[in-house]
Order: structure tokens, then C-alpha cells, then sequence
């Protein structure tokens, strides 16, 4: 199960925490994974690799967010009560990871020391809510609407396969985001810890403030230069492994 889900391109065994990045819609482990060679030593990368993609292209794709908090949750268990651990997860992945970790708090009470989120709404706003009632399309060609409204704006593949396989991925990501499903009640705060929450700053407005009422710990935002996927850029992700590492020794481990 574990080679499976998780790319981990540097083994650390004697890191302090581990990060566990989940990848937007469209996307699988290349970019995150290699994060694991630039962080320090006490700090061990696993990047999520989703069904129906890279080493598990004839798999199913996930049918719900349920099954991937259910198959993240049963493989990854033994690990995350070992050592401490924070999530970074962009765009869908942030859904995700949010998932995971409200998954792992109720059931197991377990939280992540940190939680990194970037290029999302809320999941109390009305932006999400209105995101997840969009009727998603059935033809590749309306796809680019889908991905305006899920992704942000990026470059697309211009080879014809290669977009024809993103476009599917990309449209399976996005069903798979609508049947994640979170109801904030008056008096629930699901979390703890701090939170950070990161966006480019040519991307499109996301509603992230209510990001602020999901923990009692403390939320800071920070915009960098770049539209959708500005965690690319070489200078951005610098200053995201720095930040990250900084917030994670900060969190007292």
C-alpha cells in the first residue's frame, strides 16, 4: 500500500516530522515529491499519489473523497502516530488534506503540528459551496471552464494526448472534489493547530478567510507572485520550503 500511495524521492529516517503533500486536480507526484531533496534532514516528504494516475494509471479512479481518506488513513496510520507530521496540499489538495486531517482528529486524535493550505476556499464559504454544485461536463472541450473555475488560470499541454489524458484526470479531480462534503456547526472548531495559507498573486481571488474560524491556533497568509501553480517558480519555492521548515520547528516538536 505504501509504495503505492506515497513518492518519497528521500528517505530521512531520522527526520523529526514529516510533511505529507497532496497534489491539485490534474496532478500526480513529480513536482511535491522532490521537495523531500530540499528540505533538511528533519524533514522527510511523502507526496500523495492519488489512483488512476502515474504508477497507478489502471487503477480506478477514486470514486469519492471518502475512499481517499479511508485508503490515506488505513496506509499511512502506523506512520503518522510515530513522529509528528504536517500537510501541504494546493488547490484540490487542499480539500484533501483537510479531509485526512478531520478524518484523523475525530477518529484517531490526531493532528497535524501544521497545517498548510493554498489556493482554496474556505470550506465554510460561500464560494466553495458554490463551486461544488457546478454541473461538471461530460466533453473534453467544455473542460477549460472547469478548469478556470477549479484550477485557477495555468498553461495547458498543447500535445493532443497529453491533454486529452489532463483533461480526464483533471475531470475525475474535480468529481472527486464535489463529494467532499463539511459543515461548520456554531460551536465546532476542528482544529488546533496553526495554519498557513498561501495563493499567487495573479491567480484568481479565492474566499480563504474563513480559514480563520476551522482552528483556535493562529492563521497567517501570505500572497506570492504567480498565478495558479506560483509554487513552481524556483523563488517561491524557496520561500515555501523556508517557511514551512521555520513553522514546523516554531510548532515546539
Amino acid at each position: 500500500g505504501m509504495e503505492k500511495l506515497v513518492a518519497c524521492v528521500q528517505k530521512k529516517p531520522d527526520a523529526v516530522c514529516r510533511l505529507i503533500c497532496f497534489p491539485w486536480a490534474g496532478g500526480g507526484t513529480s513536482q511535491l515529491a522532490q521537495w523531500g531533496r530540499l528540505f533538511d534532514d528533519s524533514i522527510e516528504v511523502f507526496c500523495i499519489r492519488l489512483p488512476g494516475r502515474e504508477t497507478r494509471l489502471e487503477e480506478p479512479f477514486a470514486k469519492d473523497m471518502t475512499s481517499v481518506v479511508n485508503e490515506v488513513t488505513s496506509v499511512l496510520l502506523k506512520e503518522l502516530k510515530e513522529k509528528p507530521f504536517a500537510f501541504f496540499g494546493h488547490s484540490l489538495g487542499t480539500y484533501t488534506s483537510f479531509a485526512v486531517a478531520l478524518h484523523l482528529k475525530e477518529k484517531y486524535g490526531l493532528e497535524p503540528v501544521h497545517l498548510f493550505i493554498s489556493a482554496a476556499h474556505a470550506p465554510n464559504s460561500a464560494a466553495h459551496l458554490a463551486v461544488k454544485s457546478i454541473v461538471l461536463p461530460d466533453e473534453h472541450n467544455d473542460l477549460l471552464a472547469i478548469m478556470e473555475i477549479l484550477g485557477g488560470n495555468y498553461e495547458l499541454p498543447h500535445d493532443e494526448d497529453v491533454w486529452r489524458d489532463t483533461a480526464r484526470t483533471f475531470r475525475e479531480d474535480a468529481r472527486l472534489f464535489q463529494t467532499f462534503s463539511f459543515e461548520k456547526t456554531e460551536m465546532n472548531i476542528p482544529f488546533s493547530c496553526d495554519f498557513t495559507y498561501f495563493c499567487g498573486s495573479d491567480d484568481k481571488i479565492y474566499d480563504a478567510k474563513g480559514w480563520r474560524e476551522l482552528t483556535s491556533g493562529d492563521t497567517s497568509f501570505y500572497e506570492l507572485p504567480g498565478d495558479h501553480l506560483y509554487l513552481l517558480k524556483p523563488c517561491n519555492e524557496s520561500f515555501l520550503i523556508k517557511h514551512i521548515t521555520r513553522s514546523i520547528e516554531n510548532s515546539g516538536l
